[in-house]
Protein backbone atom coordinates (compact mmCIF):
# COMPACT_ATOMS: atom_id res chain seq x y z
CA UNK A 1 0.00 0.00 0.00
CA UNK A 2 1.14 3.41 -1.12
CA UNK A 3 0.44 5.78 1.48
CA UNK A 4 1.48 10.03 0.92
CA UNK A 5 1.23 11.98 4.30
CA UNK A 6 0.76 15.56 4.72
CA UNK A 7 0.71 15.61 8.93
CA UNK A 8 4.03 14.59 9.28
CA UNK A 9 3.22 15.02 13.00
CA UNK A 10 0.12 12.46 12.77
CA UNK A 11 1.91 9.81 10.75
CA UNK A 12 4.94 9.94 12.82
CA UNK A 13 4.54 6.09 13.74
CA UNK A 14 3.77 4.96 10.08
CA UNK A 15 7.33 4.27 8.60
CA UNK A 16 5.56 3.16 5.25
CA UNK A 17 3.74 6.93 4.67
CA UNK A 18 5.95 9.43 2.85
CA UNK A 19 5.69 12.57 3.83
CA UNK A 20 5.53 15.86 1.22
CA UNK A 21 4.72 19.36 2.84
CA UNK A 22 1.88 20.35 1.59
CA UNK A 23 2.51 23.55 -0.44
CA UNK A 24 4.34 20.96 -2.81
CA UNK A 25 1.17 18.97 -3.66
CA UNK A 26 1.37 19.81 -7.36
CA UNK A 27 5.04 19.97 -7.48
CA UNK A 28 4.83 16.49 -6.35
CA UNK A 29 1.55 15.34 -8.50
CA UNK A 30 3.05 12.25 -9.84
CA UNK A 31 3.79 10.63 -6.43
CA UNK A 32 0.59 11.77 -4.89
CA UNK A 33 -1.54 10.30 -8.58
CA UNK A 34 0.50 7.09 -7.45
CA UNK A 35 -0.72 6.70 -4.22
CA UNK A 36 -3.38 3.92 -2.74
CA UNK A 37 -3.96 6.60 0.49
CA UNK A 38 -3.39 10.37 0.66
CA UNK A 39 -3.77 10.86 4.63
CA UNK A 40 -4.00 14.16 6.56
CA UNK A 41 -4.24 16.48 3.53
CA UNK A 42 -5.37 20.41 4.62
CA UNK A 43 -8.84 21.54 4.07
CA UNK A 44 -7.57 23.45 0.82
CA UNK A 45 -6.30 20.20 -0.44
CA UNK A 46 -9.16 18.12 -0.66
CA UNK A 47 -11.33 19.14 -3.30
CA UNK A 48 -8.65 19.16 -5.51
CA UNK A 49 -7.53 15.19 -4.88
CA UNK A 50 -11.18 13.45 -4.30
CA UNK A 51 -12.55 15.60 -7.05
CA UNK A 52 -9.86 16.05 -9.18
CA UNK A 53 -7.09 13.86 -8.89
CA UNK A 54 -9.76 11.03 -7.77
CA UNK A 55 -7.44 9.72 -4.38
CA UNK A 56 -8.57 8.58 -1.81
CA UNK A 57 -8.25 10.50 1.58
CA UNK A 58 -8.24 9.52 5.27
CA UNK A 59 -9.79 11.61 7.20
CA UNK A 60 -12.93 11.09 4.98
CA UNK A 61 -14.28 13.83 2.50
CA UNK A 62 -17.96 14.24 5.06
CA UNK A 63 -15.76 14.21 7.76
CA UNK A 64 -13.48 17.01 6.71
CA UNK A 65 -16.76 18.93 5.00
CA UNK A 66 -18.54 18.59 8.42
CA UNK A 67 -15.85 18.92 10.50
CA UNK A 68 -15.34 22.34 8.60
CA UNK A 69 -16.72 24.32 11.24
CA UNK A 70 -19.43 24.88 13.71
CA UNK A 71 -22.21 25.64 11.24
CA UNK A 72 -22.10 22.73 9.38
CA UNK A 73 -21.55 20.11 11.94
CA UNK A 74 -24.37 21.53 14.16
CA UNK A 75 -26.77 21.73 11.54
CA UNK A 76 -26.33 17.84 10.61
CA UNK A 77 -26.82 17.31 13.93
CA UNK A 78 -30.12 19.04 14.10
CA UNK A 79 -30.94 16.89 11.71
CA UNK A 80 -30.33 13.53 12.27
CA UNK A 81 -30.21 13.69 16.08
CA UNK A 82 -32.13 16.91 17.15
CA UNK A 83 -33.35 15.42 20.73
CA UNK A 84 -29.65 15.00 21.32
CA UNK A 85 -28.21 18.63 20.48
CA UNK A 86 -28.26 21.24 22.60
CA UNK A 87 -31.08 24.44 21.72
CA UNK A 88 -28.81 26.21 19.18
CA UNK A 89 -29.35 29.55 17.33
CA UNK A 90 -26.91 30.35 14.32
CA UNK A 91 -27.66 33.43 12.54
CA UNK A 92 -26.38 36.02 10.52
CA UNK A 93 -24.64 39.20 13.08
CA UNK A 94 -27.34 42.03 12.44
CA UNK A 95 -29.21 44.11 14.88
CA UNK A 96 -32.10 42.15 14.59
CA UNK A 97 -30.72 38.83 15.23
CA UNK A 98 -28.98 40.10 18.16
CA UNK A 99 -32.09 41.26 19.76
CA UNK A 100 -33.60 37.98 18.67
CA UNK A 101 -30.87 36.30 20.40
CA UNK A 102 -31.46 38.32 24.18
CA UNK A 103 -34.81 37.68 23.96
CA UNK A 104 -34.88 33.66 23.32
CA UNK A 105 -31.84 32.83 25.45
CA UNK A 106 -31.81 33.59 29.26
CA UNK A 107 -28.16 34.57 30.83
CA UNK A 108 -26.01 32.96 30.88
CA UNK A 109 -25.52 31.08 27.62
CA UNK A 110 -22.79 29.90 25.55
CA UNK A 111 -21.43 32.29 21.97
CA UNK A 112 -18.95 30.37 20.01
CA UNK A 113 -16.73 31.51 17.32
CA UNK A 114 -17.62 29.09 14.13
CA UNK A 115 -14.07 27.59 13.66
CA UNK A 116 -11.69 26.90 16.42
CA UNK A 117 -10.81 23.83 19.05
CA UNK A 118 -9.32 23.10 22.15
CA UNK A 119 -11.76 25.30 24.02
CA UNK A 120 -10.74 28.45 22.20
CA UNK A 121 -12.83 30.58 20.75
CA UNK A 122 -16.26 29.63 23.40
CA UNK A 123 -17.59 32.06 25.72
CA UNK A 124 -19.98 32.20 29.02
CA UNK A 125 -22.07 35.42 28.50
CA UNK A 126 -23.63 36.62 31.52
CA UNK A 127 -24.77 40.12 30.54
CA UNK A 128 -25.87 42.21 27.36
CA UNK A 129 -22.71 43.68 27.54
CA UNK A 130 -20.27 40.25 26.98
CA UNK A 131 -23.09 39.60 24.23
CA UNK A 132 -22.35 42.73 22.86
CA UNK A 133 -18.53 42.07 22.98
CA UNK A 134 -18.66 39.11 21.02
CA UNK A 135 -21.04 40.30 18.71
CA UNK A 136 -18.33 42.67 17.29
CA UNK A 137 -15.65 40.05 17.18
CA UNK A 138 -17.98 37.73 14.96
CA UNK A 139 -19.73 37.66 11.35
CA UNK A 140 -21.89 34.88 12.75
CA UNK A 141 -24.06 34.57 15.64
CA UNK A 142 -23.90 30.61 17.14
CA UNK A 143 -25.47 30.82 20.35
CA UNK A 144 -26.04 27.56 22.52
CA UNK A 145 -27.88 26.74 25.80
CA UNK A 146 -25.82 26.40 28.71
CA UNK A 147 -26.26 23.22 30.02
CA UNK A 148 -25.55 21.82 33.96
CA UNK A 149 -22.25 20.27 33.54
CA UNK A 150 -18.40 20.23 35.08
CA UNK A 151 -17.66 17.73 32.95
CA UNK A 152 -17.99 15.99 29.46
CA UNK A 153 -17.05 12.38 27.82
CA UNK A 154 -14.59 12.44 25.08
CA UNK A 155 -15.47 9.76 22.64
CA UNK A 156 -13.03 9.36 20.04
CA UNK A 157 -14.07 7.60 16.74
CA UNK A 158 -11.74 6.10 13.78
CA UNK A 159 -11.96 4.11 11.00
CA UNK A 160 -15.13 2.23 11.92
CA UNK A 161 -15.26 1.93 15.92
CA UNK A 162 -14.99 3.57 19.00
CA UNK A 163 -11.08 3.55 20.06
CA UNK A 164 -11.58 5.73 23.28
CA UNK A 165 -13.88 6.94 25.74
CA UNK A 166 -12.73 9.43 28.81
CA UNK A 167 -14.57 12.51 30.98
CA UNK A 168 -13.38 15.84 30.60
CA UNK A 169 -13.78 17.59 34.10
CA UNK A 170 -13.37 21.11 34.12
CA UNK A 171 -11.61 22.86 36.94
CA UNK A 172 -12.27 25.11 39.69
CA UNK A 173 -13.77 27.96 37.90
CA UNK A 174 -13.77 27.29 34.85
CA UNK A 175 -16.92 26.16 32.76
CA UNK A 176 -14.71 24.42 29.83
CA UNK A 177 -13.93 21.17 30.35
CA UNK A 178 -10.91 20.77 27.44
CA UNK A 179 -7.77 19.10 28.57
CA UNK A 180 -6.09 22.04 27.00
CA UNK A 181 -8.00 24.31 29.37
CA UNK A 182 -6.74 22.36 32.66
CA UNK A 183 -9.74 20.21 32.56
CA UNK A 184 -8.88 16.60 34.30
CA UNK A 185 -9.30 13.21 32.89
CA UNK A 186 -11.15 10.34 34.07
CA UNK A 187 -11.60 6.68 32.81
CA UNK A 188 -14.88 5.78 35.30
CA UNK A 189 -18.14 4.94 34.61
CA UNK A 190 -18.32 5.64 30.46
CA UNK A 191 -22.04 5.08 29.85
CA UNK A 192 -23.01 2.52 27.00
CA UNK A 193 -25.76 4.66 25.68
CA UNK A 194 -23.42 7.57 25.28
CA UNK A 195 -20.88 5.41 23.30
CA UNK A 196 -23.90 3.86 21.10
CA UNK A 197 -25.14 7.74 20.38
CA UNK A 198 -21.84 8.69 18.81
CA UNK A 199 -21.25 4.75 17.08
CA UNK A 200 -24.65 5.65 15.27
CA UNK A 201 -24.00 9.43 14.48
CA UNK A 202 -20.61 8.47 13.62
CA UNK A 203 -22.00 5.97 10.80
CA UNK A 204 -25.15 8.17 9.97
CA UNK A 205 -22.89 10.89 8.83
CA UNK A 206 -19.67 9.19 7.64
CA UNK A 207 -17.37 10.31 9.74
CA UNK A 208 -14.25 8.41 10.55
CA UNK A 209 -11.52 10.21 12.15
CA UNK A 210 -13.35 12.44 15.38
CA UNK A 211 -13.32 13.16 19.00
CA UNK A 212 -16.96 13.61 20.00
CA UNK A 213 -17.69 15.79 22.77
CA UNK A 214 -20.92 14.40 24.77
CA UNK A 215 -22.58 15.46 27.80
CA UNK A 216 -24.90 14.20 30.32
CA UNK A 217 -27.61 15.74 31.81
CA UNK A 218 -30.35 13.90 34.02
CA UNK A 219 -29.36 10.66 32.04
CA UNK A 220 -29.97 12.21 28.55
CA UNK A 221 -27.15 12.73 26.25
CA UNK A 222 -26.03 16.11 24.19
CA UNK A 223 -24.05 15.75 21.17
CA UNK A 224 -21.66 19.04 21.79
CA UNK A 225 -19.42 18.99 18.25
CA UNK A 226 -16.26 16.94 17.50
CA UNK A 227 -12.94 17.37 16.36
CA UNK A 228 -11.20 16.18 13.21
CA UNK A 229 -7.78 16.66 14.17
CA UNK A 230 -8.37 15.92 18.45
CA UNK A 231 -5.81 15.76 21.16
CA UNK A 232 -4.11 12.38 21.95
CA UNK A 233 -3.30 12.65 25.37
CA UNK A 234 -6.10 10.36 27.09
CA UNK A 235 -5.49 7.76 24.36
CA UNK A 236 -2.07 7.79 25.09
CA UNK A 237 -2.70 6.88 29.02
CA UNK A 238 -5.38 4.24 27.29
CA UNK A 239 -2.84 2.36 25.47
CA UNK A 240 -3.74 3.29 22.45
CA UNK A 241 -1.84 3.05 19.23
CA UNK A 242 -3.64 5.33 16.30
CA UNK A 243 -1.01 4.29 13.88
CA UNK A 244 -2.02 0.91 14.01
CA UNK A 245 -6.12 1.19 14.32
CA UNK A 246 -5.51 3.43 10.90
CA UNK A 247 -3.37 1.50 8.98
CA UNK A 248 -6.03 -1.84 9.81
CA UNK A 249 -8.69 0.49 8.07
CA UNK A 250 -6.91 1.64 5.32
CA UNK A 251 -6.03 -2.12 4.45
CA UNK A 252 -9.66 -3.25 5.07
CA UNK A 253 -10.69 -0.70 2.42
CA UNK A 254 -9.49 -0.32 -0.55
CA UNK A 255 -11.14 2.78 -1.85
CA UNK A 256 -13.31 5.48 -1.25
CA UNK A 257 -13.58 6.78 -4.72
CA UNK A 258 -16.50 5.59 -7.29
CA UNK A 259 -14.75 6.33 -10.25
CA UNK A 260 -11.36 5.78 -11.72
CA UNK A 261 -9.37 9.35 -13.21
CA UNK A 262 -8.94 9.75 -16.56
CA UNK A 263 -4.98 9.99 -17.59
CA UNK A 264 -3.68 12.07 -19.16
CA UNK A 265 -5.80 14.15 -19.68
CA UNK A 266 -7.37 14.43 -22.97
CA UNK A 267 -6.15 17.56 -25.07
CA UNK A 268 -8.85 20.11 -26.42
CA UNK A 269 -8.16 22.57 -28.78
Amino acid sequence: MKLISFDALRTYNMSSAHYIKPENLFKEKEKVKEADWILFPKYWQINTLVYGLKKNIFPNISTYHLGHNKVEMTRAFMAVCPENTPYTEILSNTPNNQELILDTFSFPFIAKEIKNSMGNGVFLIQNPKEFKNYCRQNNVLYVQEKLPIDRDIRITYVGDEIVGAYWRIGSENNFKNNVAQGGTISYDNISADALLLVESIAKTLGINHAGFDVAEVDGHYYILEFNVFFGTRGLLDMGVNLSEIILKYLKSHPSNIPTDPIFPFPRIS
